[in-house]
């Protein structure tokens, strides 16, 4: 089904003509005037709240994104920071650990390598 063409239009106006009547065809157009500004009003007024709920939405979303970003920036960041902020004093550290600490931090005596024996 295409476009309503001007002989399309020119059809649907003397059928309504011939139904309807002279008299009252005039008051029909007036009607089906105030029903499509009607129709319009309301699709306008319903667009526009669906776009500020969708505004709304919108904002909500990016506020909750944003609160859940900055936790994972600062974990991130004290990550990847060359002295992190978590790691505990020496006055923190008990003997044991102290010494297994020292232990790792003393270095190794050379290797030496193998002798490999000529037949």
């Amino acid at each position: 089904m295409g476009p309503i063409g001007i002989p399309e239009l020119i059809v649907i106006f003397i059928v309504a003509l011939v139904v309807f009547g002279p008299k009252k065809l005039p008051e029909l157009g007036k009607s089906l005037g105030h029903g499509l500004r009607e129709f319009n009003k309301a699709k306008n007024e319903l667009k526009a709240t669906w776009d500020e709920q969708l505004r709304e939405a919108e904002n909500h979303l990016q506020s909750s994104k944003e609160e859940l970003q900055q936790p994972l920036r600062e974990t991130i960041n004290s990550i990847n920071s060359p002295n992190p902020v978590h790691n505990p004093g020496p006055e923190l550290i008990t003997g044991t650990e102290a010494e297994s600490a020292q232990a790792e931090n003393q270095p190794k005596p050379p290797v030496d390598p193998p002798a490999h024996s000529v037949n």
